[in-house]
This record gives C-alpha cells, structure tokens and sequence, in this order.
C-alpha cells in the first residue's frame, strides 16, 4: 500500500497541472532546428522547434508524448525557454540530471520550476522521460547555431 501512497504523492497535483498546460505545442512553420528525442525505456518522445535571434530561443514549439512527469517538465520548460540561453538551457539539464541523480539542488532561475519532480528522484525509470525536453531543445539550439554559422 505504501507503493501506491508514494505514487499519489509522485503525481501531485501540481504536476498534473503542468502536464495538462504545456505551452507553445503548436509547431513552428520555418524553425531553425528540429529534434525529436525518445526515451527507448518508456518510449516518450519529445519534438522541438526552436528559432534563435542573437544566441537566445526566440521562437519555440515542442510536440510532446510522454509520461505526466515528462509533460510537466515540458510545461516548465516550454514556460522558461523564451529567451533562454544555450548555456541556460545546457546549465539546467545538468542541474536536473544532478538534482534526479545525484540528490542536487533544483535547476536555477528560469528553470526552477522543475523543482516540482523533485519526488521523481526514487523513479529512476522515469528519469529519461524528464529530461527529454531539456535534452531535445539543446539538441535543436545546438544545430540552429551550427546551421547559423555554417
């Protein structure tokens, strides 16, 4: 019983709000990069759009199909992203990969509205999932800034 107490406590219903907002899911017409990135564990996906104006996120779209925990980190995500760095966003991938893993503090500022799957830290089969929307968006700014330069 205790097993379905911690599961209720997991899917808070803060989470569950964040999974049932995710902003800016309509896609972009023209980005400058495009990721898909899947979890093969849980089989979530997340697909990014993002435009860039001067090193920062200033058009953002994602399709999101994942876990409630995926979706929520996609709706903090999705919320913080305009304006966003590369080494924002590469910032905060690794603060919440330390903060699931390795009992680390919640990402910064934009970012630390992730702090809400802090109770994901036991679920590591649902880590991947989590940190599918960080992991794609940089993806996708790394390949616009190549793109850029090229």
């Amino acid at each position: 019983m205790s097993g379905d107490t911690d599961l209720i406590k997991l899917y808070s219903a803060r989470i569950l709000a964040l999974a049932a907002d995710i902003p800016h899911i309509d896609r972009l017409d023209s980005p400058d990069a495009t990721i898909k990135r899947r979890s093969p564990l849980c089989g979530s996906t997340v697909t990014v759009d993002v435009k860039m104006t001067d090193g920062k996120v200033s058009a953002f779209g994602q399709d999101v199909k994942a876990c409630a925990l995926g979706q929520a980190s996609a709706s903090v995500v999705g919320g913080a992203i305009l304006g966003a760095t590369r080494e924002q966003v590469q910032t905060a991938r690794d603060q919440l990969k330390a903060m699931l893993k390795q009992d680390g503090p919640a990402p910064d500022a934009p970012f630390d509205g992730l702090e809400v799957l802090l109770p994901a830290r036991e679920y590591k089969n649902r880590h991947a999932s989590i940190l599918l929307a960080l992991e794609a968006t940089l993806e996708a700014m790394e390949q616009a800034e190549q793109t850029h330069c090229a």
